[in-house]
């Protein structure tokens, strides 16, 4: 769709608030179906802005950048579950404090993140 009005920026901010807010209270809907109420986080915003974000790509970019920002979003997926289990694990074993916890857990986010980036898609 190249020269039309999706290509300016305010358009594809209009289209990524919508197509955002949409996903997101349909997330909502499918989260209150599930018990315990807290579990309703993992359907939160970012999954939703994810995909309000990959729906833009879809149709105003060409295919291959479409896979590069899938593979980007399942890499950073799996940088933050690593982030996540670390700083958990660490916490609940009480081997150190919450700051430390979460910078060396950051760090070890930003590696994952960083190395698998390189590995997957070429740096």
């Amino acid at each position: 769709m190249v020269g039309s009005k999706m290509d300016s920026p305010l358009a594809q901010l209009a289209i990524r608030f919508f197509v955002g807010g949409a996903v997101v209270s349909a997330f909502s809907l499918l989260a209150d179906l599930f018990k315990p109420k807290s579990f309703a986080g993992l359907f939160g915003a970012a999954p939703s802005v994810a995909l309000a974000s990959l729906i833009l790509v879809v149709r105003t970019q060409d295919a291959e950048t479409a896979t590069i920002e899938a593979r980007s979003m399942l890499i950073a997926a799996f940088a933050l579950l690593l982030y996540a289990s670390l700083l958990s694990h660490g916490l609940l074993q009480s081997k150190f404090s919450a700051l430390k916890g979460s910078v060396s857990a950051l760090l070890v986010w930003l590696a994952a993140a960083v190395g698998l980036w390189y590995a997957a898609l070429g740096g």
